[in-house]
């Protein structure tokens, strides 16, 4: 039954992520990083709210996982090369730290 959930969520997830990426992904790509921040962000909340085994497969892991991406992450970042690489790279992960830490804090309600 979980496998069943996380795949429930990834038929989600992992459609949005490829139209922001199909949309905003130019010469900055603008929708995986939007992806992983707001999948970060989702799943920092998700963790603070303490679902249920079955609910953080569905949308934890299946969900938040297919949106999020870090084989593209990579790849884009590559892809930009030199400064725009360790810029677009350095950027998304402490964004997307701060909007985990964000999400968990707005749920759990902790400083």
């Amino acid at each position: 039954m979980t496998a069943l959930l996380v795949a429930l969520g990834a038929a989600v997830g992992a459609p949005l992520r490829y139209l922001a990426g199909h949309h905003l992904d130019r010469a900055v790509p603008w929708g995986t990083f939007a992806v992983n921040v707001a999948g970060s962000f989702l799943l920092g909340a998700f963790t603070a709210s303490a679902l249920s085994g079955a609910a953080l497969a569905l949308l934890g892991t299946g969900f938040c996982g297919a949106l999020t991406t870090y084989s593209a992450f990579a790849v884009r970042a590559v892809e930009l090369g030199g400064l725009r690489s360790l810029g677009y790279a350095g950027g998304t992960i402490v964004l997307a730290l701060a909007a985990c830490a964000a999400g968990f804090v707005l749920v759990a309600g902790q400083p």
